[in-house]
């Protein structure tokens, strides 16, 4: 058997919280940070349209292994539905479908339609979405001229609040469940409303712990790379326990962090009495993150993530 080529790149660990610009895809803008730090390894943690930008963490080399947290985590998004025109994509890239009359509905009229999406409802995925069948995104399929029986799934819209309207658009402030479809949203609202609607603007403010106040552009990175090189680009980058920063931790000894690593589930002091929690060892430079872990039924920690 071939032996697999040794990764091209330097070792590097961190998780970077990028600001996606607008009219590139989520992978694209990836592979443009990969370029930069001249990176071995680096994944996303959840794509976002070409139309959208904002927050988009990136996790390279020993972060990667807890991207999925971050997949499965919250995200807040602040868009602009353009009411009365419906297009192919549900979003302004798209080529209009139809142009209808915006109704003349108060505050309280449109408040009571957003009451109907809050908490959890049903979305069927965009054909223009990134979820992807037999391997396939449906957007490319959608791009070929090739629609697919999609299945609604239950998503959660935690909080949806009415940021300003005029006579043709609605700015709203959304913050839902991992799997939310806003161009969905954006499809079924118009529906409701009787007029039609899609996403003319979306911009990610937060995913998981992140918000994009730490959020760096892809123009910041070129201009910090310029001026310091790699030394000052890895400065940019958050520690991999930052993905799960709102988890509760844990401390072990030397001799349980040893267990630990074995694979073995070890018990800790005051640990919460369940869920998951960041775990942490004694070392000379102080307490050192060693991944994350499970409270099991015994109260044992077990270990379920664990960095190099």
């Amino acid at each position: 058997m071939a032996r697999r080529g040794k990764r091209k790149g330097r070792p590097v660990d961190g998780l970077l919280v990028l600001d996606k610009p607008e009219g590139m895809t989520s992978n694209a803008a990836l592979q443009v940070a990969k370029r930069m730090f001249a990176a071995a390894k680096v994944g996303h943690t959840g794509s976002l349209d070409p139309l959208a930008t904002g927050v988009l963490p990136l996790c390279f080399g020993e972060a990667t292994k807890f991207s999925q947290f971050l997949l499965e985590a919250d995200k807040r998004y602040l868009t602009r539905f353009r009411l009365g025109v419906t297009t192919n994509t549900v979003d302004a890239d798209g080529e209009v479908r139809e142009e209808r009359d915006v109704p003349d509905f108060d505050d309280s009229q449109l408040e009571a339609v957003l009451e109907q999406f809050r908490g959890e409802i049903e979305q069927v995925p965009s054909m223009f979405s990134a979820m992807k069948v037999d391997g396939q995104p449906l957007y490319k399929l959608a791009r070929e001229g090739i629609e697919v029986e999609r299945k609604s799934r239950k998503v959660t819209i935690r909080d949806l609040t009415l940021i300003e309207r005029d006579a043709t658009s609605l700015v709203l402030d959304i913050r839902c469940s991992k799997g939310t479809y806003v161009r969905s949203l954006a499809e079924d609202l118009g529906e409701v409303l009787g007029c039609g609607a899609h996403v003319s603007e979306l911009r990610r403010v937060e995913s998981g712990p992140f918000d994009e106040s730490g959020a760096v552009s892809l123009e910041e990175l070129r201009s910090i790379k310029d001026d310091g090189g790699f030394d000052a680009l890895d400065a940019t980058l958050l520690p991999a326990s930052s993905a799960v920063a709102d988890w509760p931790s844990v401390e072990l000894t030397e001799v349980m962090a040893v267990y630990l690593r074995q694979g073995q589930p070890v018990l800790v002091p005051q640990a919460p009495t369940e869920g998951w929690v960041r775990v942490y060892t004694e070392g000379d430079a102080g307490t050192k993150f060693m991944g994350v872990g499970e409270i099991l039924s015994d109260g044992r920690v077990a270990p379920r993530r664990l960095v190099s």
